[in-house]
């Protein structure tokens, strides 16, 4: 049964740009490249709550075509503030996908999608589901 996603993966052409605009984003440096760091075909962040894992793959090892333009399934990072990630994320370069929308009025859910330089999409969001697991682990 599926209990969790382990790591996102996302395909660049471009490694090293990749490496430079996820490293802004994120603040911090993928902690795993291969085979070099100097000249990475793959690389990987750990960061968040969970330690979540976002992959960033050398385009041309990709299994399946990878589409010109934004493509690939959403995955929503839950952020505390969907505005200032909106604007961020735009201000590093991204390009709007999805507005912020709201996803059930008075529930709290809302979402918005950004396009990263390299085609994949960035889906993020407020999620109280979210910070209610967070809440229940805390002692």
């Amino acid at each position: 049964m599926l209990r969790g996603f382990a790591t996102v993966s996302f395909y660049a052409a471009d490694v090293q740009a990749a490496r430079e605009w996820y490293t802004k984003l994120l603040g911090i440096e993928p902690y795993y490249a291969v085979p070099t760091p100097e000249n990475p075909a793959y690389i990987e962040y750990r960061f968040g709550d969970f330690q979540c894992e976002l992959g960033i793959i050398d385009a041309k090892y990709a299994t399946h075509q990878v589409a010109n333009g934004p493509a690939g399934a959403v995955i929503h990072w839950h952020v505390d503030d969907l505005e200032a990630t909106v604007d961020s994320l735009l201000s590093l370069g991204a390009t709007l996908n999805d507005p912020i929308t709201d996803r059930g009025e008075g529930t709290g859910f809302r979402t918005a999608s950004v396009v990263d330089p390299f085609g994949n999409i960035i889906g993020i969001m407020n999620n109280p589901h979210y910070l209610e697991i967070l809440a229940a682990l805390k002692p």
